[in-house]
């Protein structure tokens, strides 16, 4: 796929001044240069103070104190704050961590929001697919019910602390992000070198589901949202094309013209990892279709696993 393709009709509401929360990430980084070709004003926010510099507000979610003044007034507010779930074993200390770098920060966000003069039109706040839990083959949508386990446990109280806001009103889009795709970084970025090496392979049985979405279609997402009034609530971002982690690894492989011969037990993930950790991220999964982004005439720039990864990797897009 060649072209990149409009998702705004021609009437969308502007959407002129923005701020983000956890812009320095892979997919903020992304959404703040796609703000930025939009011809938006991005403020990001940072827990490192920035005198002096326009572009950047100061909030400390621990100490509970925002910048409220650079919120008064704007069109929307993204928040996609949170700690990396994967980098290190699940200790009592670590999950603790990741409970609160979302909850703490979610909760500062909706109170200030709600004590605003002027509130947003809309606020974005990031979830996961991971809400569904273990799900096999069955298909989710954005009305089924949550999974179980310590990962959907943390994304409905995620989602749950964004609930003040929008009682007083404000329109709340709460995206159930799938594994985000990207050339460099993230967990495609972790992937490359086993994979050009010829040493790539599957997870455990492989057979369990993988929802995914490329990097451009994750910050194209959040745009779409911001412009679309009709949305609200949960909303699955993840590609029409569901795929399980054999299926990934496959295409992987032949997009790089490498073999993959591998599969790494899942009694060695677990032992690498730690049991918990291996099993709620790499060896579960969830069919999770995008209905709410379908009925809203969303048109997916990478629907398709093969096109992404092409894209990605031997074309040497921006994605």
């Amino acid at each position: 796929m060649t072209e990149s393709i409009s998702v705004y009709p021609e009437d969308s509401p502007s959407i002129v001044r923005v701020c983000i929360f956890g812009s320095t990430g892979l997919l903020g980084t992304a959404l703040l240069a796609a703000l930025h070709r939009d011809g938006a004003s991005a403020v990001s926010f940072s827990r490192t103070r920035k005198e002096g510099r326009p572009g950047f507000a100061h909030w400390d979610p621990v100490a509970g104190t925002i910048e409220s003044a650079r919120l008064n007034g704007v069109d929307a507010v993204i928040n996609l704050a949170g700690e990396n779930i994967g980098v290190a074993r699940w200790t009592k200390a670590r999950k603790q961590s990741l409970w609160d770098s979302r909850i703490r920060s979610t909760e500062l966000i909706a109170r200030t929001l709600c004590e605003l003069d002027v509130r947003p039109k809309v606020w974005i706040n990031a979830s996961s697919a991971r809400y569904y839990g273990d799900r096999g083959d069955d298909a989710v949508y954005e009305d089924s019910s949550p999974g179980s386990g310590f990962l959907a446990e943390l994304c409905q109280a995620w989602e749950a602390a964004t609930e003040p806001a929008a009682q007083v009103g404000l329109r709340v889009v709460c995206l159930r992000l799938g594994v985000v795709l990207a050339r460099t970084g993230g967990a495609l970025g972790s992937m490359l070198a086993p994979f050009k090496l010829g040493l790539g392979g599957r997870f455990g049985s492989g057979e369990q589901r993988m929802p995914w979405i490329s990097l451009a279609d994750a910050a194209n997402v959040m745009r779409f949202a911001t412009r679309h009034p009709d949305l609200a609530g949960p909303v699955n971002a993840v590609a029409p094309e569901s795929v399980t982690n054999r299926q990934f690894t496959e295409t992987l492989a032949r997009v790089l013209h490498r073999p993959a011969p591998m599969a790494v037990p899942a009694f060695a993930l677990k032992a690498a990892i730690g049991s918990e950790l291996a099993q709620q991220v790499l060896l579960t999964g969830a069919n999770v279709r995008p209905r709410k982004l379908e009925i809203a005439g969303y048109r997916f720039e990478y629907p398709r696993l093969d096109d992404a990864l092409e894209a990605m990797l031997e074309r040497r897009s921006h994605i």
